[in-house]
């Protein structure tokens, strides 16, 4: 395979997204990188290439078709106006968008009308505003903007909120419905072609996704107590059952929810099962 066939794929380089979408794409059996200083990486076995630009450039390279997916947040997404859609949401990276200003200055998106209000996503909120019908003027800026209010830069803000101990620190108060929800994703140019090695791509990513949240579960149970037990693990399709050699006990595997693990473990022991034991599961097709 020559590196011309190989699937480009945008990785974020650096920032919160960077860590856990490499270890996402190691877990699902690629190549990554041992240096950081890496911004190019080609893993032909699995017939891909790896590109690692800052996360707010990825949209653009790949809406552009310069790359064929890549992996940026969809508030990174929204803000760039590429050409680019999401393909499949990764489950990590989360956050809140929300508006905040000084405190009872602000109750409502209406209150926004006319005013300034600052942001770095000034793209996500111009587009949020137009939808919403609000006439504001929006306020461009690189990094943290809780202190534009109070230096009069801006009448409000637009910013990710997590805790809001930072905006209370810098006597702001949220209000109003958030203005997104994001998390990491894989995206793709807006009406690309079918491609093998992306829809690999994709049953890759979903089976980490699964696997991280499921565990396998194994036991034994006597069999008249076998069907209480399973009741408890009905896994995803059926659980597996062998026989023991013991006659009157049974061996059932099944995939159980990871949060509830202790607790199926407890309901299994009050039934009467044994040798509870858990297993990780690292990769799956379902």
């Amino acid at each position: 395979m020559t590196a011309t066939d190989l699937l480009r794929i945008a990785v974020p380089n650096k920032g919160s997204l960077s860590e856990p979408a490499s270890q996402m794409l190691r877990e699902s059996g690629y190549r990554q990188r041992a240096d950081t200083k890496e911004l190019v990486l080609a893993d032909p076995d699995n017939g891909v290439e790896f590109f690692f630009l800052r996360p707010r450039d990825i949209a653009v390279y790949v809406g552009s078709g310069r790359l064929e997916v890549g992996i940026t947040g969809e508030d990174l997404l929204l803000d760039s106006g590429a050409e680019a859609e999401v393909i499949l949401k990764l489950g990590f990276g989360g956050s809140t968008f929300r508006f905040a200003s000084l405190a009872g200055t602000a109750r409502s998106l209406a209150d926004l009308e006319g005013k300034r209000i600052a942001s770095a996503y000034p793209g996500l909120l111009e587009r949020y505003l137009a939808e919403q019908g609000v006439k504001a003027q929006v306020i461009k800026l690189d990094g943290a903007v809780e202190t534009a209010v109070r230096l009069g830069v801006a009448d409000a803000i637009a910013d990710v909120v997590e805790t809001g101990t930072t905006l209370r620190n810098a006597g702001l108060e949220v209000f109003g419905e958030p203005l997104l929800r994001s998390e990491a994703a894989l995206i793709r140019r807006t009406g690309a072609a079918v491609n093998p090695y992306v829809d690999q791509l994709i049953r890759r990513l979903q089976g980490v996704m699964i696997a991280r949240q499921y565990v396998l579960m194994d036991y034994d149970v006597a069999d008249d107590l076998l069907e209480k037990a399973v009741a408890v693990t009905p896994g995803f399709e059926s659980p597996t059952v062998s026989p023991l050699r013991t006659a009157g006990w049974s061996a059932v595997r099944s995939m159980v929810p990871r949060k509830d693990t202790n607790r199926i473990m407890d309901e299994l022991w009050e039934i009467g099962a044994r040798a509870i034991l858990v297993t990780d599961i690292h990769a799956c097709r379902l």
